[in-house]
């Protein structure tokens, strides 16, 4: 593998972003900034040798600053919905901010996102580390957090670390945006999720509770399907989101297998998660992105590994409980190939 670096811009507070690029030794490439620990490239070649770059992402700090689709952003303290914005721990009530209508999203205002992380560099990749004080966003404990990111192989593997000095809660992901052609439209893009069940929303997007089975719903992609057919569905949890915007219970590994049938290239998803939210770019407005290219409604997906949204409020599910003294680990891993 080899590692450069460029200038990416400077915050206004002074502070100067840097973006990475990570060139695997089969020639697969990944760009990766410092603020937000983003990946805004991730460049492989499609079945004729052509690389294309497979995630969404901008030219200037400037759009990342305003970036509230989070594209490519390590997402934190929190990622995904926490109900009315408040939780209980230990018997004490925490606030945080209500920053998607009536609920919490993604760590809050100032999520790990817009962050400007510490970098290491390793024989294999680039360690990314921030710590969080205790109160920010409302949140316990000081947390600190890295991600290391890696070629291996045909994969990128993000291995995420976190340790805490008092009990607090903690779930991790990246958001990047994905489209395998490197263009236009999604639709026709298919996936493979082993997902028996998923859990049901609410009409703000947040779990009711129920766990149902994919089984005769539009969420059923036990066999591969393409992104669009189900999209438009009218069942009331893709219609309140105006497409997949849902957590699916893993049941099986790989988690994930998305193919272009246009390009050729495949990835193959593997995670230690218990879940992943699925969403399909509902809210992405028309816009400028990278070298003059335009992204828009269904333009790409995203594959949120996870804890379940909202978990604190669900004992029963997997708990998103840190306790002090602990150590979380976590690892998901994107492997491409054409077919």
């Amino acid at each position: 593998m080899t590692l450069t670096k460029r200038p990416f811009g400077t915050l206004p507070d002074g502070t100067d972003v840097t973006c990475y690029t990570m060139t695997a030794d089969n020639g697969f490439s990944a760009e990766i900034l410092d603020y937000g620990a983003t990946i805004r490239a991730l460049t492989v070649p499609d079945r004729n040798g052509k690389p294309v770059d497979v995630v969404l992402g901008y030219d200037t700090l400037e759009e990342y600053c305003k970036n509230e689709d989070y594209l490519g952003a390590t997402i934190g303290r929190f990622a995904n919905r926490i109900g009315k914005g408040r939780f209980e721990l230990n018997g004490k009530e925490y606030v945080l901010a209500l920053n998607n209508g009536k609920n919490h999203l993604h760590g809050g205002k100032i999520g790990f996102d817009k962050k400007v992380w510490a970098t290491e560099l390793t024989e294999t990749g680039i360690t990314f580390s921030i710590l969080s004080p205790d109160g920010e966003e409302g949140y316990p404990g000081n947390l600190q957090t890295s991600v290391t990111m890696s070629w291996k192989g045909n994969g990128l593997e993000l291995h995420y670390k976190a340790t805490t000095d008092q009990d607090t809660i903690l779930n991790l992901t990246n958001h990047s945006y994905f489209n395998l052609d490197g263009e236009g439209t999604v639709r026709e893009q298919t996936l493979q999720i082993a997902a028996d069940s998923f859990t049901n929303n609410d009409s703000g997007c947040l779990p009711t509770g129920e766990i149902l089975p994919v089984a005769g719903t539009a969420m059923d992609f036990r066999k591969p399907r393409a992104i669009g057919d189900g999209a438009d569905s009218d069942e009331p949890c893709i219609r309140y989101s105006k497409g997949y915007d849902v957590n699916f219970v893993f049941s099986g590994s790989p988690a994930v297998i998305a193919e272009s049938a246009k390009s050729g290239i495949v990835m193959t998803m593997t995670t230690d998660q218990p879940g992943m939210q699925l969403y399909t770019a509902n809210l992405l407005s028309d816009r400028k992105g990278k070298n003059g290219a335009r992204y828009g409604f269904r333009s790409a997906f995203c594959l949120e590994t996870q804890h379940y949204p909202d978990c604190i409020h669900h004992p029963e599910w997997p708990s998103c409980v840190l306790r002090a003294g602990e150590v979380f680990e976590s690892t998901t891993t994107y492997s491409f190939s054409v077919k």
